[in-house]
């Protein structure tokens, strides 16, 4: 059965998915370093539309969360923003990380289904909602059913039982898999913890995407070797973006920056997968 939706992404070995606050550090420089992600190799790119109560986020990305707020994001101008990136969306899905009151608040028609088709109709490809809990999704999940997008949901190290059927319910496109306890930040070490989430999942038939933590090539390759079927990474690219706007770097040398570290995490994670592969008899 061929794959449909963000699942697709995975159906050709392991997906690389980054994340960047779209309009960090303002809009034309945010159009410019998403680009640069999908000539890097995404697969996936998550967008973030700012809240200004980013409670899953550390440091690096409620600061860039900050960033494109004070230069002026809102929702709408975040579907102009998707529409204004010169990335093919049916080769690169996009999908939109944001906060529930943001997705609920929007149009004139109370609840969800005014955002969602929105979405749909600027080709946005799914959502990852951190605080939106499985148990209170059905209006969110009927919608996207309606409009044809996924909906992501994340899995702590510590999600087990009816807690887990229930979000495995509700999730389609892939699993984001939480590498370990906390909020996002790039780390220096892969968790201990990622192979026996991942582990926990191999009942549900659904892709499984590693994030958080996750810096370096090297991790990568330990990830996916690990199991995962992608990787996420959010805080390396963004400290990215970060040091380069205090450093005042143009755009196109932080843009470089960004395909350069998108190539070795995308290479790193194509190591791990062909260690997973079956040796040839000899």
């Amino acid at each position: 059965m061929e794959e449909q939706g963000l699942a697709s992404a995975f159906s050709d070995g392991p997906a690389f998915v980054p994340y960047l606050a779209a309009g960090d550090p303002d809009y034309e420089s945010g159009l410019a370093y998403v680009e640069a992600l999908a000539r890097g190799g995404a697969d996936i790119i998550e967008l973030g539309l700012p809240f200004s109560e980013p409670i899953a986020e550390g440091p690096t990305i409620q600061s860039a969360i900050v960033r494109s707020l004070e230069a002026g994001m809102t929702p709408d101008q975040f579907f102009e923003f998707v529409t204004d990136l010169d990335v093919d969306p049916t080769e690169v899905p996009l999908v939109c990380m944001t906060y529930y009151n943001l997705i609920y608040q929007y149009g004139d028609e109370e609840g969800p289904r005014p955002f969602v088709k929105r979405a749909a109709d600027v080709g946005l490809s799914g959502f990852v909602v951190p605080d939106l809990p499985a148990e209170e999704s059905d209006p969110l999940r009927t919608a996207c059913n309606e409009f044809g997008l996924d909906l992501v949901f994340i899995v702590a190290p510590t999600t087990k039982g009816d807690r887990l059927n229930t979000i495995m319910s509700q999730v389609s496109g892939y699993v984001y898999v939480q590498a370990r306890l906390g909020v996002t930040g790039a780390r220096d070490d892969v968790s201990t913890q990622t192979e026996s989430s991942l582990s926990r999942l191999d009942a549900y038939d659904v892709p499984k995407a590693v994030g958080f933590g996750i810096k370096t090539g090297e991790h990568a390759e330990r990830i996916v070797a690990g199991g995962a079927d992608g990787i996420i990474v959010g805080s390396a690219l963004v400290d990215i973006v970060a040091s380069g706007t205090e450093a005042g770097d143009s755009t196109t040398t932080v843009a470089d920056r960004l395909e350069t570290k998108a190539r070795e995490l995308t290479d790193g994670a194509q190591r791990g997968y062909q260690k997973r592969m079956p040796k040839p008899d000899t």
